[in-house]
């Protein structure tokens, strides 16, 4: 249904390569518009949501009780359905309430609910994860384990949307604490643009994602899970692409557009959506992050690796050894996310068994071995 409705979306306002291309804001040729559209299309028709969470916090609202605990129930009972079924993601969760004081119980009570009826009826699925926001303290990431104890499988996203989620009381880096609690079973750190800004007192005119001090969550985000093996996940746009006008759907759909492309600019590959009419605009954003780049970076990898990982030019760019992996990271993203194939990416001059190694060492150190 959300592929159907993003499809639709992509009907009504962008018809072929060049219209979309123009209503979203893409430069770069039409060759690079062709190919975005008909890869765009391609995943909302295959695969239009790789990462669905089934949200009782913010954006499910204040209810009642007795409502939360038959939402709970009847969620459950859906995913259960849904397991095995061609259009299920393949990465899936709950995102509960936060466990301050005022709503950990009502948060405990439904994960309780939810994650036994999903037991009850089957099983829980492959790659599922509870989403922890407004985390303020590693105690209270003590406090899900505990609670996840009997379900070994699942994992745990942290919100990161409190400044104390950043620098805690002790002007300590606080993230590296939130991971240590988790006993390894973090997943993905996941940013909160807008509790985050509203936190550090930032006015709602000026609470967007390009915020400089978005920018500084992030950062301290990249830097302090480096290595830790957890995925960063940005934000939303919460300019959302739904109005009859057709001038106001073009704004939101650019706006999402250049909000998606500056997160993968700053290393955050992927981000939080709120409607299916922003997974065009994902979609596409990533596919000509990648495509725009792909000759330089096969130029450049190609002439690295040949020249045995010696500091070399490739053009005015210098690279050294360090560039290598880097360049090898962004082929093995593009291959990933489906911007582009294994077969495309051999312009590299990596055949498909050096790629999959993801490893820049281990290519040079089997090229360098004698036959």
């Amino acid at each position: 249904m959300l592929g159907a409705r993003a499809i639709e979306t992509m009907r009504t306002y962008a018809t072929d390569p060049l219209t979309f291309a123009e209503f979203i804001g893409l430069r770069g040729g039409e060759e690079l518009a062709r190919t975005v559209y008909q890869r765009t299309i391609a995943k909302l028709e295959r695969e239009p949501v790789e990462d669905y969470r089934i949200d009782f916090e913010d954006g499910y609202g204040i209810r009642t009780d007795a409502e939360e605990d038959g939402h709970a129930v009847s969620t459950a009972r859906a995913v259960a359905r849904g397991v095995g079924q061609a259009s299920f993601p393949p990465f899936i969760g709950i995102r509960i309430k936060p466990l301050a004081e005022a709503s950990r119980a009502r948060s405990f009570r439904t994960l309780d609910l939810f994650l036994n009826t999903l037991v009850s009826e089957g099983e829980v699925p492959v790659n599922f994860a509870v989403t922890l926001p407004k985390v303020t303290a590693p105690q209270q990431v003590t406090a899900l384990l505990r609670k996840l104890e009997p379900f070994e499988s699942v994992k745990l996203e942290l919100m990161i949307e409190t400044p104390e989620s950043i620098i805690d009381a002790s002007g300590q880096i606080a993230i590296p604490k939130l991971l240590a609690a988790a006993e390894g079973r973090c997943r993905a750190l996941h940013f909160g643009v807008y509790d985050y800004t509203a936190a550090c007192d930032i006015t709602a005119e000026h609470q967007t994602m390009t915020h400089p001090a978005c920018d500084f969550a992030r950062h301290v985000m990249q830097v302090s899970s480096a290595g830790r093996n957890v995925t960063l996940s940005d934000g939303a746009t919460n300019i959302l692409p739904i109005s009859k006008d057709r001038a106001v759907v073009e704004r939101a759909m650019r706006l999402h557009f250049e909000h998606v492309q500056r997160s993968l600019a700053h290393g955050f590959y992927q981000g939080w959506d709120l409607h299916p009419a922003q997974l065009p605009t994902r979609y596409a954003a990533v596919y000509a992050f990648f495509l725009k780049s792909f000759d330089a970076a096969a130029a450049r990898l190609r002439n690295f690796v040949e020249q045995a990982a010696r500091a070399t030019m490739a053009g005015n760019v210098f690279d050294d050894a360090a560039t290598g992996q880097g360049l090898l990271n962004f082929f093995m993203r593009g291959i990933n996310c489906g911007a582009f194939t294994e077969a495309e990416s051999s312009a590299t001059g990596l055949t498909l068994e050096e790629l999959r190694t993801r490893s820049f060492v281990k290519i040079l150190d089997r090229r360098r071995s004698p036959c």
